[in-house]
């Protein structure tokens, strides 16, 4: 197995270095190929910069520059340009540790085909978080459920962790007719791979909040949004058919 592991940053200078170094970390001792793909979405910052330092010392690590605009934007072009028979996707906080992995390898050689993770016990026993979100981020988040379950992705409660992982196959299929550029992406991306009746699995994850989460009270606005565009995107018929 080749894994390639996607980390989507956008003015990330203050914990990139970290983050790599945590991924590396677990995945040196695995004893398979992997690659590391930071895909720096147009920062302003020195993420970039530290990136490339890195690769001396790293030589699994890859820096590559988005081109459209917003999270979705950059995972579609990691995804897209990876190697890896397995392509995972990661926050560039490390909010899911990296040895969440463990649960997810045994999976796909059951024959899993999209893999994620679930910081809801309805979707996965033993899920959760560290400690609570602050209360405008619990009483939105509420809200998107409903919103996602009527309008987006069915029987899945947490769309929005940033930690999936897919096959190639199913990589190239799903993020070549992907249309968000947003934080709704997720959805968007589980909604493609019911659509295109991909074997789809879960992994309860216990998350570890982070007071510099770039998710803001617009964003939410933005993923209620987008939700009705993918459901509209569905009924006219703009994504390829299986």
């Amino acid at each position: 197995m080749r894994l390639s592991w996607i980390i989507p940053t956008y003015n990330e200078e203050r914990r990139i270095e970290k983050t790599v170094r945590e991924v590396e970390s677990y995945l040196r001792p695995k004893g398979f190929q992997y690659e590391i793909l930071v895909v720096d979405n147009g920062s302003r910052d020195r993420t970039s910069s530290i990136i490339e330092n890195l690769r001396s010392e790293i030589p699994s690590l890859r820096l590559l520059h988005g081109t459209v605009p917003g999270k979705g934007g950059a995972v579609k072009r990691g995804m897209l340009d990876a190697k890896g028979d397995i392509r995972l996707f990661s926050d560039a906080d490390n909010s899911t540790s990296p040895d969440h992995f463990d649960k997810m390898e045994p999976l796909f050689a059951k024959g899993c085909e999209v893999a994620v993770s679930s910081r809801d016990p309805k979707d996965a026993a033993g899920a959760g978080r560290d400690i609570k979100e602050p209360v405008y981020r619990e009483m939105l988040g509420n809200l998107g459920n409903i919103i996602i379950q009527t309008f987006g992705v069915w029987g899945i409660w947490d769309t929005q962790n940033g930690f999936k992982a897919c096959t190639a196959a199913a990589a190239d299929k799903i993020f070549s007719q992907m249309k968000i550029r947003g934080f709704a992406f997720d959805i968007e991306m589980l909604a493609l791979a019911k659509r295109y009746n991909y074997k789809l699995c879960v992994i309860p994850v216990k998350w570890r909040f982070d007071p510099d989460s770039k998710v803001t009270l617009t964003a939410y606005l933005s993923v209620f949004l987008d939700v009705f565009r993918i459901r509209w995107n569905l009924i006219r018929g703009v994504y390829a058919r299986q």
